[in-house]
């Protein structure tokens, strides 16, 4: 679908690593990446945007040895494996052989997280807060910050990341009073759950948030059952915004006959309209080691978020668009991905932030109407 404002934003080659928090390496290093931005609106009526820059080595495979970044309390470091221990085929992450039992990683990036100040109407960078860089900090984050999303509630910024390191896969959170000067929180959901947005907006005194957890094993649903098996978005609660129960009912899954066929998963932080809530969220279409990332949208009851009014999971709301990346056809390394992680009120349209390809952050405009 083609919508009046639909554009990128930021690319790669718009991020100057000479504020890299990764510049004292030692090893020459590039952009893969900056996508996936956080979005949400500052008290001066700019918008911020919160885009992950996925710096990665230019020599990621040096005399045999495949290379990984890792920060530890001393700096960043280098940690390097025997080349035939390591299946390179996935350009984003890199696995080891070794490990029959259960899959295991190293990242081919490390990424942090680069605040961005654009207008009130997103289109335009007024400036880059490279002064206000979020980097790893904790042993928790030792393989980068990923992912940012930002949900404004009773005068609080609460930004979800999700933080990488051998210990464990969490959701870590940080809060600001201003938009831009955010505090770590913690670790607020543990191993592998991802995409864990706040509704922005608590329902009763109750914060509310979309979660996905991951697993190694799923079990199968009836033959009769609408749903597939596999990654799901669930529902959890929280007095505080720091102790979260999930809920005890299913949430958005998966359905039979639709091109979501691997997975879905949480997109922009979900907002209150007048018809309910507005949850943009993301399906996978299996193909191979990445598969095909669009963005589809639901509409949630306004007292009772576990009901579904409406579930667009057929026509997707975004697809990536080749045209957009023409000009950076050099750094493409993945194709067919759109991942959608911000949305803000303007007026009469929404203006939607999403990472395209995992390279470039992308702004389009659409109207409310089209919800309704």
């Amino acid at each position: 679908m083609d919508f009046e404002i639909d554009q990128l934003i930021f690319t790669p080659n718009d991020v100057d690593l000479a504020y890299s928090p990764l510049q004292n390496l030692g090893a020459a290093t590039y952009v893969l990446g900056a996508f996936n931005p956080g979005l949400n609106r500052l008290p001066n009526g700019n918008l911020i945007m919160m885009v992950r820059v996925a710096e990665a080595l230019e020599e990621p495979i040096k005399e045999g040895l495949v290379r990984q970044i890792r920060w530890t309390k001393e700096g960043y470091q280098l940690d390097e494996f025997p080349e035939e221990a390591i299946d390179t085929t996935d350009p984003r992450k890199f696995l080891f052989k070794e490990y029959k039992h259960i899959e295991t990683y190293a990242l081919s990036s490390l990424s942090w997280i680069l605040p961005i100040e654009l207008s009130p109407e997103g289109t335009k960078i007024i400036q880059i807060h490279y002064d206000k860089i979020i980097a790893p900090s904790r042993e928790f984050q030792e393989f980068g910050i990923e992912d940012a999303r930002i949900s404004l509630i009773e005068g609080i910024y609460y930004m979800t990341t999700c933080s990488v390191s051998a210990q464990r896969h969490s959701t870590t959170l940080y809060t600001s009073k201003n938009g831009i000067d955010y505090v770590l929180d913690g670790i607020i959901l543990d191993h592998q759950n991802k995409d864990m947005l706040f509704f922005e907006g608590k329902i009763g005194a109750q914060f509310y948030a979309m979660t996905r957890p991951l697993g190694e094993l799923y079990f199968g649903y009836a033959a009769t059952s609408p749903f597939l098996p596999g990654p799901s978005i669930n529902l959890a609660a929280s007095p505080d915004g720091l102790h979260w129960k999930p809920t005890d009912y299913p949430f958005l899954r998966a359905q039979k006959g639709t091109s979501s066929n691997e997975k879905i998963g949480g997109g922009a932080p979900p907002i209150l309209t007048p018809e309910g809530w507005l949850v943009l969220y993301h399906g996978v279409e299996k193909t191979d080691h990445v598969g095909i990332y669009r963005t589809f949208w639901a509409l949630l009851d306004k007292e009772d978020p576990h009901k579904i009014l409406r579930q667009e999971d057929s026509v997707p709301l975004l697809e990536a668009k080749p045209r957009f990346t023409n000009s950076l056809k050099e750094q493409i390394y993945i194709n067919d991905v759109v991942f959608t992680t911000g949305i803000v009120a303007n007026g009469a349209i929404y203006i939607v932030a999403s990472g395209e390809l995992d390279l470039c952050c992308r702004i389009t405009y659409i109207p409310k109407t089209y919800f309704q």
